[in-house]
């Protein structure tokens, strides 16, 4: 399986920072692009970072917060002027396009391009894209408005011929396609081979998580167990636990916490809140503190696994 690569283009909260800007993100795998969230700016940032956009044809809304889903419109009459033709495709919260099909309808009017909205509840796990070879499901989460995480998953490819067995019981050609998908290989004699003797197993497929705002909340491990790379909010510190609670949104220690929980191989925190002036050192401190391999996230920083 190929690498997949995620591009920060906002991590701030809802408050702006000089060198923080509001949540985006654009992951890139199998030859597409998805958007994560568009908050404010994310047009002008998208340019900053040299992202090209010539694949992006899906966006995800985790929730109808400004810092969320103010940069929809900008994002769109952005890529009209560089001349995209193709639709683009918008999963979110129902009421995303009772608010923003009348501006996109205003501003952009004349594109040769549609946009078309798909609602998802964000009250029940669900998948909202699949095409065949990725499968995108919905993260129900715990914020003060409505608000859904998404898990992005390769479909598992198929298995890697074992070339020596494979020419030792002279399968032919015409056969590694079935052999590949699973099948067993019957020799002329009517020996049955079976198919592990000839083929190794899958590459495990990629899985990345984004869980962005949210309070803590156990009940999202089991749909994020394992995956390659979680993204999970940490906008304040634990120190901060009156606004925690006032806000439902997250610490660093508790992204940590959950990361650590579900076992995944690594953890990116992000959404800080403006109250600690734009000095992440604490947030990753107290987040690898619990969980080691933590990044914390920052503007236009690209990240592989």
């Amino acid at each position: 399986m190929e690498q997949m690569k995620l591009t920060v283009l906002g991590c701030g909260s809802a408050l702006p920072l000089t060198g923080f800007g509001h949540s985006s993100q654009v992951l890139e795998f199998r030859n597409k692009q998805f958007m994560i969230d568009c908050g404010e700016g994310t047009q002008a940032r998208a340019v900053r970072y040299h992202l090209k956009t010539a694949r992006l044809n899906h966006i995800f809304i985790s929730h109808l917060h400004g810092d969320h889903c103010f940069g929809l419109v900008g994002l769109v009459s952005t890529l009209g002027m560089l001349g995209r033709t193709a639709d683009i495709e918008v999963h979110a919260h129902p009421d995303l396009e009772r608010l923003y099909a009348p501006l996109i309808g205003h501003f952009c009017s004349d594109f040769p391009f549609a946009v078309r909205f798909h609602p998802f509840s964000p009250h029940r796990s669900e998948v909202i894209y699949e095409d065949r070879s990725v499968r995108v499901t919905t993260i129900p989460l715990k914020h003060r408005v409505p608000s859904s995480g998404f898990l992005f998953e390769e479909k598992e490819g198929e298995r890697h011929i074992v070339r020596k067995m494979t020419d030792a019981y002279s399968v032919p050609v015409s056969f590694m396609k079935d052999l590949k998908a699973g099948a067993d290989f019957v020799t002329e004699d009517g020996e049955v081979v079976p198919n592990a003797r000839l083929t190794l197993p899958p590459t495990p497929p990629k899985r990345y998580a984004y869980c962005s705002d949210t309070a803590y909340n156990e009940k999202i491990i089991p749909l994020i167990e394992g995956v390659d790379c979680l993204y999970h909010e940490a906008t304040f510190l634990t120190e901060d636990k009156a606004r925690m609670a006032a806000t439902l949104h997250s610490s660093a220690a508790q992204a940590a916490t959950i990361a650590a929980k579900a076992g995944v191989k690594r953890l990116i925190i992000g959404h800080y809140s403006a109250r600690h002036n734009g000095d992440i050192a604490p947030f990753l401190e107290e987040a690898q503190s619990v969980f080691a391999n933590t990044c914390a996230a920052k503007d236009g920083d690209v990240f592989f696994f």
